[in-house]
């Protein structure tokens, strides 16, 4: 009697943990090294703005006359929108700024309130998350009853709400705030359900009957078993932070110039459309390729560390 024996499992190294071989299964996908090239680039970008501009030599402010025919209607001088050895990606219709110095300070505001907002949203979702599904109860119902109503506020009319009536304020904190305020019931939800599974495993109900309190319990048994979703659930909430801001400065109500960011750049641009569109496309790609990179990373993350909510 002859035993077919299995084919061998592909290589461990031996005592690799989940988190390690959740960072090897990442390394296999080319989408996920990409994503992070790009991701990283543009951080790096937003990160050295002012260096970047000053080596560019000409501020995000800085009007340059010389580089626009007043004749034609403020057009820029030169092919693809004024691209030069002086002017990198060109310069704007009318005003002569330096495209290349405010795509990057432009990077610089937007990728800031997308992850300020961001950190807010995962600290304060987590938390009541965690707090919800451990304690129940009265502390349950008030929660959920306060993600329920957060969930169902018509965010995007209150955020332009908010930002109309708001003028002499800080309009990068406001932003920052305001986005902040409505994105924590998603990840509470998703942290909730997660906990409420963790709490009444073997290893919890021995850290409690060792006398262990509830905050010891909470950030070192439930936190850690939480802590895998909540990263892949972070990577795809920025690029929804990152289109909300975008879409708040081109309908008018986020930042305002002379600040640069690239929803605003777009708005700008789409009265010079045809007739210099590269003014249009340079801060439309940003958006893009930084939208998508981290939707693409988010995607893979979600795979790898939660496993249970990966499409099939």
């Amino acid at each position: 009697m002859t035993t077919t024996t299995p084919p061998p499992a592909a290589a461990v190294p031996a005592g690799s943990g989940p988190w390690r071989l959740a960072l090897a299964e990442l390394r296999r996908r080319t989408a996920v090294k990409v994503s992070l090239v790009v991701v990283t680039f543009f951080l790096l970008m937003a990160a050295g703005a002012p260096l970047l501009s000053s080596l560019a030599g000409f501020s995000p402010e800085e009007f340059d006359k010389t580089a626009v025919d007043p004749y034609l209607g403020g057009r820029p001088i030169g092919p693809l929108g004024g691209i030069s050895a002086d002017h990198w990606l060109g310069v704007e219709p009318v005003t002569g700024r330096d495209l290349f110095a405010r795509v990057v300070h432009g990077a610089q505001v937007s990728l800031l309130i997308a992850l300020t907002a961001t950190a807010i949203v995962v600290v304060a979702g987590t938390a009541a998350g965690i707090a919800a599904g451990y304690f129940g109860g009265r502390t349950d119902t008030v929660l959920s009853r306060l993600m329920d109503l957060t969930m169902s506020f018509p965010s995007l009319i209150f955020m332009i709400a908010m930002m109309s009536v708001a003028k002499d304020v800080n309009r990068v904190l406001l932003m920052t705030v305001v986005i902040g305020l409505f994105g924590w019931p998603g990840i509470a939800r998703v942290v909730r359900g997660q906990t409420l599974s963790l709490k009444h495993r073997e290893y919890v109900d021995a850290a409690r009957v060792g006398g262990s309190g509830p905050w010891r319990i909470l950030t070192r048994d439930i936190l850690p078993g939480v802590a895998g979703p909540v990263i892949a659930y972070t990577t795809l909430i920025v690029p929804g932070m990152i289109a909300t801001e975008a879409a708040l400065s081109y309908l008018g109500v986020g930042v305002r110039p002379p600040t640069p960011s690239w929803g605003q750049m777009i708005a700008e641009s789409v009265a010079f459309y045809d007739t210099d569109p590269m003014y249009f496309i340079i801060p439309s790609g940003c958006l893009f390729l930084t939208v998508l990179a981290f939707t693409l990373l988010g995607d893979a993350l979600r795979d790898v560390l939660d496993p249970r909510s990966a499409r099939t």
